[in-house]
């Protein structure tokens, strides 16, 4: 199975000048883990690092050495990923595999059963505040199906107006930016995300 349903902030979003300060408003909000677009020494919390870089291979031991938990790089940007899962592995770290918009999800089926989480983009990589892109979700029920215990995040456009879509698809890793982190009471959007992830989840059980 996987691992239940985590709710991550983008801080990519945040407060960039008072980077800390934000990260401990997101736990202390109840986030799971801080997904984290730009390297960050971590202390103690739980970092996810999304690398969208053109060479991944060469970020892996200084991520490791920050303390991040789990490293994710893009299938599109290495020409070697059993390698680069393999060398994420040996230093420390889970392993996530991030796809494209434009990128078919049957291109990452042959590395799933290697990984700790498949993550499917639903904006452009790069840039905060884009638009949920809905025709991602297919991606997302297909690696449901085929992959059951495998962890699936989303990333792009989330927030409590798109989280079903996402939920109902089966994501039970929910990256959300500009939603959590320019609310008022980012613990009850948090919240509301969880649920709707954790919802879905205990119907698609009941289903089988």
């Amino acid at each position: 199975m996987a691992s239940g349903c985590k709710i991550g902030p983008s801080i990519l979003n945040s407060d960039l000048a008072n980077l800390g300060a934000e990260c401990l408003r997101m736990l202390d909000s109840g986030a799971d883990y801080l997904h984290l677009d730009a390297p960050c020494s971590s202390g103690r919390s739980v970092f996810y690092m999304h690398m969208m870089v053109s060479k991944p291979e060469q970020w892996v031991k200084p991520m490791a050495i920050a303390g991040a938990n789990q490293y994710t790089f893009h299938l599109e940007a290495t020409e070697n990923p059993g390698a680069l899962i393999k060398d994420i592995r040996e230093n420390g770290m889970k392993v996530g595999l991030a796809i494209k918009p434009g990128t078919s999800v049957e291109y990452l089926a042959p590395w799933a059963n290697q990984i700790d989480m498949a993550l499917v983009m639903t904006v452009e990589p790069g840039f905060g505040g884009q638009k949920f892109m809905e025709d991602m979700m297919p991606k997302v029920h297909w690696l449901r199906t085929q992959f059951p215990s495998l962890d699936i995040e989303v990333d792009g456009g989330v927030g409590p107006d798109t989280v079903h879509k996402c939920a109902e698809a089966g994501a039970n890793m929910i990256v959300s930016g500009s939603a959590i982190m320019r609310s008022e009471d980012p613990r009850s959007v948090i919240n509301l995300l969880r649920n709707v992830c954790s919802e879905a989840a205990q119907k698609r059980s009941l289903d089988r």
